[in-house]
């Protein structure tokens, strides 16, 4: 293809809206972040209980001596500390063995993990709370009304700190198991193919043989994986400077030297400052995100079910049982649309590359099929799970299970002692043609 190759040699992360969306797309994997908005919420708590004392009702509430305030206070003080300190190494434990028992790439699903970081956000917010609070009580702060509401407010957060204890303790125990993994996992690969299902190409136009630019070539100086892609501002940068902008590097796809990140219908070279502009719209990072790329965890499923299929686990159910989620994950992308639920294509200007069926299908499968070949329940389930799937009426499907059907054969079939299990796998395998 000629090119005229533009080096984005800016050493900036990105420009400011695309440095503010790869930040707010880690912040949840953030151990601190809720925390200090807890911490933020329990101190305006604390003072809240002041606006009691003006006006007549402050007058009219009940009267709560200071001294037993303290009393609960202290007791929340003095055991919330240490039960944050056991909390935190509760949950380290847990990623440890996620880490472990499935795959390093889940780890940040495992980090998410709203009841844990729930839980110790609101112990830390409760002992805040009640520090501000002692404080403001020993300087006499409060009036008749502020001792009620903080009386109140007191015995809730006590209240909220037992039950988020409770649930918490339910949690943590199946916290970083390997079925509690998996479920996180296909949870976030099925919300980002229903994300993806109902904007395919992101709003922008669909890349089709007919529209594929033959131009330049947009690099960029940076090397990791593409996390985001702010299309809305490439159609901006399209319409200001009369260009169409191919999307050449999806989120998911890796960036290194000689690689495009989109490829523009201009012959010979461009403005520098166009295309700056251009690369600060993709938002590129070290690692892969589960948000906005459905291949990813396709691939965190894949890898846990080849660590159980290794000679050191030999765990062969648990390839048996992702083979299972699989097809849930593929029937639901598969699953037909209405028409009002699909996203129009609102930026005529940015041409997107669909989502490969066949690379999907093989970064569900490969692994699977590979490292299982010799394990004839293993295949069973795999070929079950091909004739499952090609009886989807979408496009394409057929075609890949059948395709994939045949690959596992033949692995399978250097691999197998016993001719009666080939013999097997054949037989369902046959159900495809």
């Amino acid at each position: 293809m000629p090119q005229a190759a533009l080096i984005f040699g800016c050493c900036k992360v990105g420009s400011m809206k695309a440095r503010f969306i790869r930040y707010m797309l880690q912040l949840h994997q953030r151990l601190w972040a809720r925390p200090l908005l807890y911490c933020i919420v329990a101190v305006f708590a604390s003072l809240l209980a002041r606006a009691a004392d003006y006006g007549a009702l402050g007058a009219l509430l009940p009267e709560i001596t200071p001294d037993t305030i303290e009393t609960l206070l202290t007791i929340i003080s003095s055991s919330m500390l240490a039960v944050a300190t056991f909390a935190v190494g509760s949950m380290i434990a847990s990623y440890a063995s996620a880490s472990a028992s499935a795959t390093p790439r889940a780890f940040t699903l495992v980090l998410a993990d709203d009841v844990s970081q729930t839980a110790l956000s609101s112990f830390i917010g409760a002992f805040i709370f009640s520090i501000v609070s002692i404080v403001a009580l020993k300087t006499g702060l409060y009036d008749r009304g502020g001792h009620f509401v903080l009386f109140i407010l007191t015995l809730a957060i006590f209240a909220w700190v037992v039950l988020t204890f409770v649930r918490w303790v339910d949690n943590i125990a199946r916290l970083g198991r390997l079925g509690t993994t998996i479920d996180k996992a296909e949870a976030a690969a099925l919300a980002s193919l229903k994300a993806r299902r109902l904007m395919p190409f992101l709003g922008g136009v669909a890349k089709t043989s007919a529209n594929t630019l033959q131009g330049t070539a947009a690099f960029s100086a940076r090397i990791g994986y593409v996390q985001y892609i702010d299309i809305k501002a490439l159609q901006h940068l399209a319409e200001e400077h009369d260009l169409r902008i191919m999307v050449d590097a999806m989120p998911g796809a890796f960036l290194a030297p000689g690689r495009p990140l989109a490829i523009l219908d201009r012959p010979g070279d461009i403005d520098e400052k166009v295309a700056a502009k251009i690369a600060d719209t993709f938002v590129i990072d070290g690692n892969r995100n589960f948000h906005d790329d459905p291949r990813f965890g396709l691939i965190v499923l894949s890898e846990i079910a080849a660590r159980a299929l290794s000679p050191a686990v030999n765990d062969h159910g648990t390839a048996i049982v992702i083979t299972g989620r699989f097809v849930r994950l593929f029937a639901a992308w598969a699953e037909p649309m209405k028409k009002d639920e699909v996203t129009e294509e609102k930026y005529d200007r940015v041409i997107v590359p669909p989502l490969s069926l066949a690379e999907m299908f093989g970064d569900a499968f490969t692994a699977i099929a590979r490292d299982g070949a010799g394990i004839v329940e293993v295949g069973i389930r795999l070929q079950k799970a091909f004739v499952s799937l090609s009886t989807l009426d979408c496009p394409g499907f057929h075609e890949q299970a059948r395709r994939h059907s045949a690959l596992a054969l033949d692995r399978a079939k250097d691999r197998l002692s016993l001719e009666d299990d080939f013999a097997r796998l054949q037989k369902i395998a046959r159900l495809l043609t």
